[in-house]
């Protein structure tokens, strides 16, 4: 019994996260390479869009990996503060939050806060109760085992406003991976394209096969808010599928990502808008 507490309260090395993973496998790191960190990739810019951050607010970024999310923030005059539990991510988060001050115009007049960093366990936030409009867990959740996400979510509750919200990107779909990819290799090996499509979805980007623990669903990621206090709004999406292939693949694509339920299989990301239920006892 012992060992299996003990199994069931097992955490991921940080060691893992090395800047070498944020700036070959983390998802952006493209975009990051390609701007040196000052522009957003599509998947931060469409779940940081959904968070509706204002100027004047104060924006908690958990997992705040490479600072991209951090310096948006505070060319929008938000203050922000950004933790990691990986060394090479807060390091490269304190780097991202120092380029943009060098970076800003004080003659443009911006009122610019400067971002703050500390690496520090999701579990156990070091900020006071009722503290941040917003809270950030963008491509986080998915490396967190259930009993940690659990406790991370928890935290989020303790500090997020009563009227603030907690917005929650993770991907992938786990529906995804596991009732459709399947179809998905079946059909590619039948094109003679089998070669691209893994037996597991998750080795397409090897070092997933590693840090992903906890991948989702609509119906799991509901029960992990509403069990940690929230209730909101769940949703699925995926990136652009503007690809063209011919007309019976590309009519397969559009019947996969525009009609329910099959959409449900194949829309590969998962976002969240939660706030906190009033008076409510968190387990």
């Amino acid at each position: 019994m012992a060992q299996e507490r003990e199994r069931e309260r097992q955490s991921l090395p940080s060691e893992l996260y090395t800047e070498e993973y944020f700036l070959t496998a983390c998802e952006g790191y493209d975009v990051y390479l390609e701007s040196e960190g000052e522009h957003l990739s599509r998947r931060l810019r469409d779940a940081f869009a959904v968070a509706e951050v204002r100027p004047g607010m104060r924006v908690l970024d958990v997992g705040c990996g490479r600072g991209e999310i951090l310096r948006h923030c505070m060319r929008l005059g938000v203050e922000a503060h950004g933790i990691d539990y990986a060394e090479a991510a807060t390091a490269m988060s304190l780097n991202a939050v120092t380029a943009e001050l060098n970076n800003l115009d004080d003659a443009a007049g911006l009122h610019v806060f400067p971002a703050t960093v500390a690496r520090a366990d999701a579990k156990k936030l070091p900020y006071p109760s009722n503290s941040f409009d917003r809270v950030l867990m963008f491509d986080v959740v998915e490396h967190l085992y259930p009993w940690e996400l659990h406790e991370a979510m928890r935290e989020v509750y303790r500090v997020l406003r009563p009227d603030g919200r907690f917005i929650v990107h993770t991907a992938p779909n786990r529906w995804y991976d596991r009732y459709a990819y399947p179809w998905v290799r079946r059909f590619r090996a039948l094109l003679g394209q089998g070669d691209r499509y893994p037996v597991d979805p998750r080795a397409i980007t090897p070092v997933n096969q590693h840090v992903h623990v906890n991948e989702q669903d609509i119906v799991s990621m509901r029960r992990a808010l509403n069990t940690a206090g929230f209730r909101g709004k769940i949703w699925l999406d995926s990136p652009p599928q503007d690809r063209r292939e011919n007309v019976l693949v590309d009519g397969l694509r559009w019947l996969a990502f525009n009609v329910p339920p099959v959409r449900w299989f194949f829309e590969r990301e998962l976002f969240a808008v939660a706030e906190k239920i009033p008076s409510r006892d968190v387990l």
